[in-house]
């Protein structure tokens, strides 16, 4: 490939006009409020961080006491105080994050953020840690362990320090330990709850806050992996401090079954501890890999850890990290709604690599990007299981489908192949429910003219999505960046080529090399030699397709979640939040206060009820209104696209036997070898000089480590007139 071989001319307007860039003009006025949201937004959210790390010292603890005796009046009373402190500005920070989506829109953002002129590092995709626990760790993530840890440690010292002070009233040496070990529960008890307050943020798949900063769920994960192990350690260093002293004192039974109605009611948080040690030691990586069923069933019990924690710290304890916790409730509810529906399987196939695609049916008005995923549910295998797969189409492909590719690896999967291999299509018609799509609110891929696409086996699929989605934007003229595509994939045999045969790039976007250089090397790595055969023929075992036919938009998948519709899903999460300080202020108003009720544990459980009950009363009735305006959305669809197209009636294109495939000129097989990255990354940047390279890897732990390990290698060293490659990881691994 020639270094400017391709027409210089980039490919960003929708009709290839004068346009440059991704720079589009917008009104002053909506520019000037976007930049004013996320200003107010950062401005919030470094006044909580500060607080909540500040919080151990003497003054600012003093300076907290007078507020809640100054404000301790309103109808909410201790735990309204505390809850404008703690909990209320990570909700107006969900408010105006949806305000400022809205204004933003998917388009005005494509258009909007670009790359910069000149080449430059950047913390989110530098990587400084590529070994160790916390697996390949970019600059930013790097700060913002250095900042919890740093938390940590400063509030123990803090509050130890406190704590010897308070022991010189002290006499005996058992006293002092007795008095020390309880404080210090007590403590660690407080910095798990402030923990916790960022726990949930992560796991709500669908957040307005993760779309806002966009980071996708399937990267935001292991954030809730790190903090929960923290937090973990954090309550059961709690646990175990007050259990040591209690039995220094002889009363180790008495205590434990101890549930008072004025303090901290001693049982719920031993039941609470127990479940949240049920679901670490569950989630370690070794019984996880053993067993994942065990993990996921086991991790279900977070509802009774959440809501005996409630009960042993009462409500105003538990509105310090309830902010969060509520952000949860909202999106596990939108996700228990959009998974009642059943979605058809349009098409299914199987191949000989243990590779099955599937087609689902989706409605028009779903969005999605090329870098998606979904979680999937079976009901004729089970109705429990739920998995991660990312979607293999690009939302150009077609307005009525959504593909997925699934290796075949467990239980699970070996019972979908053989349930295709088995389907009679004319009788049986497999059905499936949909949690999703989830994926970066912007698709970063199209900002970058130059990208290296790294794939591990399955961890193709997800490239051929973007593979798609380029070509597609290309001949219609969409905007897009890229213009130099490297494809590095490596697999174990030779029988896992057939996942090619799922895209034909010349038929997406006849002659695009004019406008597109696609190199593709592919490394066989246990394989010495080629098949024997020459122009060896990998048939797929079997495959089934549904009669030619419109897609019914009655078995389509929910747009609820994931990247859905910013106006419905911004409505819901106001309505739910106003609902509960409503049925919250009323709850005191009427029953709480003029009857007396003093109870903690009592108020701690019912402010987990009305937490529940907005949602689902409040929530629940925009989430109605969001099914109607779905279902006229798509009759308004389906009367708008009566005539569809043969690829849009099937939901694919027609299913190809892989001979009908020609490995381009720019395809070149490797046989016994592995990448070598060093030498990969020396070559393109002599090839592209100095730009930006987006570096995409899709697959194990080991090839992520590989190429971080080699971007960060060449960063140290670099010459000036060198690309500045930027990593990205798109593996998703519970």
């Amino acid at each position: 490939m020639e270094k400017n071989s391709v027409d210089d001319s980039p490919l960003l307007s929708p009709r290839g006009d004068e346009t440059v860039g991704y720079a589009r003009k917008t009104h002053p006025i909506v520019s000037a409020t976007k930049w004013t949201l996320k200003f107010v937004i950062c401005v919030i959210f470094i006044a909580w961080a500060t607080s909540i790390f500040l919080y151990p010292a003497e003054p600012v603890h003093d300076l907290f006491s007078k507020w809640i005796n100054s404000t301790s009046g309103n109808p909410l009373g201790i735990t309204g105080s505390i809850f404008l402190i703690f909990s209320a500005p990570v909700l107006i920070i969900a408010f105006l994050a949806i305000v400022h989506l809205i204004i933003c829109g998917e388009d005005k953002q494509l258009h909007e953020k670009k790359n910069s002129k000149y080449p430059r590092f950047r913390l989110w995709t530098f990587p400084v840690l590529v070994n160790g626990p916390f697996g390949v760790v970019s600059a930013t993530e790097f700060i913002g362990i250095v900042l919890f840890s740093a938390y940590v440690i400063w509030a123990f010292c803090a509050y130890a320090v406190q704590a010897f002070g308070f022991m010189s009233g002290q006499s005996s040496f058992r006293t002092k330990s007795m008095f020390m070990l309880e404080i210090m529960g007590l403590r660690l008890g407080s910095i798990g709850l402030f923990c916790m307050a960022f726990l949930f943020l992560p796991v709500s798949r669908g957040s307005v806050l993760l779309r806002f900063i966009d980071i996708p769920f399937e990267h935001a994960t292991r954030y809730h992996v790190w903090l929960g192990h923290l937090t973990m350690v954090l309550f059961t260093l709690h646990g175990l401090f007050y259990v040591i002293a209690w039995a220094m004192d002889g009363r180790l039974i008495q205590e434990v079954k101890d549930w008072k109605d004025i303090g901290v009611a001693n049982l719920p948080g031993v039941i609470s501890l127990l479940a949240g040690l049920l679901m670490w030691v569950t989630s370690l990586p070794g019984v996880r890999t053993w067993n994942f069923e065990l993990f996921f069933y086991t991790h279900q019990l977070y509802v009774v850890f959440v809501v005996f924690l409630a009960l042993h710290v009462g409500d105003f304890i538990f509105t310090m990290a309830a902010g969060g916790i509520f952000l949860f409730v909202l999106d596990r509810f939108l996700r228990f709604c959009q998974s009642r529906r059943t979605v058809n399987v349009i098409s299914s196939r199987c191949l000989p690599c243990g590779t099955v695609e599937l087609v689902l049916s989706k409605p028009q008005s779903l969005r999605y990007n090329a870098l998606s995923f979904i979680f999937l549910q079976v009901r004729e295998l089970s109705w429990l299981q739920w998995h991660p797969f990312s979607v293999s189409s690009s939302p150009l492909d077609g307005k009525h489908h959504l593909s997925v590719l699934i290796k075949v690896l467990g239980k699970w999967t070996e019972r979908l192949r053989e349930n295709i291999i088995n389907v009679d299509a004319q009788k049986v018609l497999l059905t499936a429910s949909v949690e999703g799509p989830y994926g970066h609110e912007v698709p970063y891929h199209l900002m970058y003219e130059n990208l290296i696409l790294v794939a591990g086996g399955i961890g193709l699929s997800p490239f051929l999505a973007i593979l798609s989605d380029i070509l597609h934007r290309v001949r219609e003229g969409k905007p897009c960046q890229p213009r130099n595509i490297l494809v590095v994939w490596a697999v174990k045999k030779s029988n896992e080529l057939p996942l090619l045969s799922t895209i034909d790039m010349e038929t997406i976007c006849p002659f695009f090399s004019d406008k597109v250089n696609i190199d593709t090397n592919i490394y066989v790595t246990r394989e010495s030699d080629p098949p024997v055969e020459e122009g060896h023929i990998y048939k797929p075992i079997k495959s089934s397709f549904c009669p030619v036919r419109p897609v019914p938009s009655a078995c389509g998948m929910s747009v609820l979640v994931g990247t859905g519709n910013n106006f419905w899903s911004g409505l819901y999460v106001i309505s739910s939040t106003v609902g509960f300080l409503i049925l919250l202020s009323l709850l005191n108003i009427y029953y709480i206060n003029p009857f007396g009720v003093y109870k903690w544990w009592y108020k701690g459980l019912l402010f987990v009820i009305c937490m529940v009950a907005s949602v689902v009363i409040f929530g629940g009735l925009v989430v109605g209104m969001w099914h109607i305006w779905e279902k006229k959305s798509s009759m308004r669809d389906k009367s708008n696209n009566i005539k569809v197209d043969k690829t849009e009636q099937n939901g694919s294109m027609p299913p190809k036997d892989p001979i009908q495939d020609k490995i381009a000129k720019s395809t070149v097989i490797r046989y016994g070898s592995r990448p070598d990255f060093k030498e990969i990354f020396a070559l393109m940047s002599e090839k592209w000089d100095h730009v930006d390279v987006g570096v995409i890897v899709c697959g194990p732990p080991t090839l992520q480590s590989s190429v971080a390990q080699e971007i960060r290698s060449h960063s140290m060293t670099r010459q000036r007139h060198h690309p500045i490659f930027h990593f990205h990881s798109h593996s998703f691994d519970l």
